[in-house]
């Protein structure tokens, strides 16, 4: 596929990055000739010099062939021109970064299809969306619905006294229609096989059927509290968002940030949340507004080492559970080696939601796991002769790679190797990133 990325910031570097390593012809504009220049040095894509929503230029670039046009500026009033411009020249299908939760009104998607925008994406809110669920979901350390909700993915830390360790996968007894489908030990991932087992301190990945899943997750939960009063420090996007979805959840919720505007306009939209002016960093404010009796501390500020020293702090006073927002991806394991609960990237999160629109044919849907170190992938069963009618032993399917579910009709089963692939079927298949590109082959349409 073409694709046509307008802004090399962080975002789109990242994209360029991952949608180039994965052999699609990628062109780059921007107006920044020192980001360009770092993109041209650092990546195997095209650069153009230039605005990417003048109509006229794109018509005049590489671009003007693109099939996709992902536009990621800083500026919502560009990306959405850019979009429009895209359409204007033929390109089939765009992508916007928009973060301005104006244009996210109720008359949004007739909004966006007047500007040619196909997808909005808003990285601070998708980030917001994806801390809720964890917290609302105590045990977890992610959670993640795929196949329309029909199929969930759970990640927990299997801890030493764990009835699931130390016995072969083949062997472990689970409840219907759930499977271990990852298994992340000291950084490195594992797609398992049956004679692998879990060890303490592992992080799982549970899939199944939705509410087989979230019937199981209850045994790890009730070993800890429930997670009712939460303490977030920052309130720049994420935070905000992630006040509001929190509050009308009914959680407790205090927000601290050293930034008096911004808790002002907070506090004027929270309702019964509490936003308090201070350094996140100050110990007695800390303990002061209860960092001690706190469930859970979400660190959300624009510093990644001041949220992983506050994320610290937090554990030191004995707060059951940390999250921590990044920018750059490379700390994430360094933060869950420390000792931080959870760590998200919105960048990472983002690329997630791109990707299911880059994906071609029978890609349908793709998650990112642990910092994009594998994927489970959404794949639709259609013409392919050596897959349609065949049991799952008989399949050549690419190494490191696992069938998790099967979607057959409404219907979700866990495999088995006598398990028949039908034409029609979404199978969700888990996937570590080097064999991303084999497992889209592997299952692509043949006739």
């Amino acid at each position: 596929m073409r694709v046509a990325i307008v802004g090399a910031g962080k975002l789109g570097f990242s994209l360029a990055d991952r949608l180039a390593k994965e052999e699609h012809e990628v062109i780059v504009i921007e107006q920044d000739e020192d980001r360009r220049l770092t993109a041209q040095k650092s990546l195997d894509v095209i650069t153009v010099l230039g605005n990417g929503a003048n109509p006229q230029f794109l018509s005049s670039t590489e671009a003007r062939n693109a099939d996709l046009l992902i536009a990621v500026t800083d500026s919502d009033e560009v990306n959405m021109i850019a979009c429009m411009a895209a359409k204007k020249i033929g390109i089939r299908q765009t992508i916007a970064r928009v973060r301005n939760q104006e244009y996210a009104g109720p008359d949004r998607f007739t909004f966006n299809e007047s500007l040619g925008i196909d997808l909005a994406i808003n990285p601070e809110m998708t980030t917001a969306v994806e801390i809720s669920r964890i917290l609302l979901t105590p045990a977890a350390l992610a959670v993640e619905d795929l196949a329309d909700g029909k199929v969930r993915l759970l990640e927990v830390k299997i801890g030493p006294e764990s009835e699931l360790v130390n016995i072969p996968l083949l062997k472990l007894t689970l409840p219907p229609n759930i499977l271990v489908a990852g298994i992340l030990r000291q950084n490195i991932m594992i797609i398992p096989q049956g004679e692998d087992f879990l060890c303490p301190q592992d992080n799982v990945f549970f899939v199944g059927e939705a509410g087989a899943i979230e019937k199981f997750g209850t045994q790890f939960a009730n070993k800890r509290s429930k997670l009712e009063r939460i303490m977030i420090i920052g309130a720049g996007r994420i935070g905000r968002h992630l006040a509001k979805i929190l509050v009308k959840a009914g959680l407790s919720v205090k927000v601290i940030d050293k930034n008096r505007e911004r808790c002002r306009e907070l506090a004027d939209r929270l309702g019964k949340g509490l936003v308090l002016c201070g350094e996140g960093t100050d110990v007695d404010l800390l303990i002061e507004e209860g960092v001690r009796e706190a469930d859970a501390v979400v660190c959300l500020t624009d510093d990644d080492k001041l949220n992983l020293l506050l994320a610290l702090l937090a554990k030191n006073f004995g707060t059951q559970k940390t999250i921590v927002r990044v920018g750059r991806s490379d700390y994430m394991s360094l933060m869950g080696k420390v000792g931080v609960d959870v760590v998200l990237s919105p960048r990472l999160l983002t690329a997630g939601v791109i990707l299911r629109q880059v994906r071609r044919g029978n890609i349908v849907g793709v998650t990112l796991l642990e910092g994009a170190k594998a994927e489970a992938m959404e794949i639709l069963i259609s013409d392919n002769r050596q897959i349609d009618g065949q049991k799952l032993k008989d399949l050549n399917i690419p190494p490191n790679s696992l069938v998790g579910t099967i979607i057959h009709g409404e219907e979700v089963r866990v495999p088995h190797g006598e398990t028949i692939l039908h034409r029609g079927d979404r199978i969700v298949v888990f996937t570590l990133a080097d064999m991303v590109k084999k497992v889209e082959k592997y299952f692509e349409s043949r006739s």
